[in-house]
């Protein structure tokens, strides 16, 4: 399974480990997804899914209903 926000679309990004003495060697920086369910009150059901902790606060704030309208006009299947 991929590691994407289905909402923001973050993924795992590519940095460097940088030791003491300056060595450097590659690592990953993955975003931190959470499986979530939601109770989606227009559709009358409950919608599983996996987004990053920054996506949560915007569902929050904005709201399942917009988020899905938004998500929906992007062409996404939810």
């Amino acid at each position: 399974m991929a590691r994407v926000c289905m909402v923001t679309g973050k993924k795992p990004m590519v940095g460097n480990n940088v030791s003491h003495a300056n060595n450097r060697t590659k690592r990953r920086f993955l975003p931190n997804l959470q499986n979530r369910k939601f109770w989606v009150e227009s559709e009358n059901r409950w919608i599983s899914m996996r987004i990053t902790n920054n996506a949560l606060r915007t569902i929050d704030k904005n709201g399942i209903d917009a988020v899905l309208l938004k998500m929906r006009a992007e062409g996404q299947k939810i």
